[in-house]
């Protein structure tokens, strides 16, 4: 059985080619979600967990967490953590800040990606609240400071490459993103300065 027999030569294999095309298109749009999807089901590639509320164990074992920040060259703020790391016992409820500053002159808004390192970890690491869930919004010379509020699973210590553990590292990289609908509205009904002649 021939795939599209009313065709011929050239026709065919341009046909045949844009089908490829669509095919790869729809594969690689499909890619982003299965991915994160997959990331966020199994921890792989250091994507955390989320939580309603906080662990009810609390071991006496302890993890050093590190807090790492990093913004996309496209994104002009200034972003980094209020502290380095901490020390918490594992089941412990931590509290953590990452500090944010727009040096523009006009409003922009941003987007948090992140992960934990080591990769076996991710699937430990709860968060309860935190700034990534949301996009940010700061004002020309605004600076704020980001909460995140987390814990270290106890199963982690059952786990049998997690277990080994003793120090994660928390990254989060900002992009610019566009201004949601209600900032974006402010700037276009902002009067317009303009020179007099």
């Amino acid at each position: 059985m021939k795939l599209f027999p009313n065709l011929q030569g050239p026709q065919r294999t341009v046909v045949m080619l844009l089908g490829v095309v669509v095919l790869m298109g729809g594969l690689s749009w499909a890619s982003v979600p299965f991915y994160s999807w997959f990331c966020a089901v199994t921890g792989f590639g250091g994507v955390t967990n989320t939580a309603e509320v906080g662990s009810d164990v609390v071991l006496d074992r302890e993890v050093t967490i590190r807090f790492d920040a990093s913004t996309d060259p496209a994104m002009p703020w200034d972003f980094k953590p209020a502290q380095r790391e901490m020390t918490v016992k594992i089941g412990q409820n931590a509290l953590a800040y990452y500090e944010a500053h727009n040096p523009t002159d006009r409003p922009i808004g941003g987007q948090a990606t992140y992960n934990v390192v080591p990769y076996e970890a991710g699937n430990f690491f709860d968060k309860i609240e935190c700034f990534c869930f949301t996009e940010q919004v700061l004002q020309p010379g605004e600076t704020v400071m980001m909460p995140v509020s987390f814990y270290v699973d106890p199963a982690m210590v059952e786990d049998r490459d997690a277990k080994y553990v003793n120090t994660i590292t928390l990254s989060y990289t900002f992009y610019e993103m566009p201004l949601p609908d209600a900032h974006a509205a402010l700037e276009v009904t902002a009067p317009v300065a303009t020179a007099n002649n």
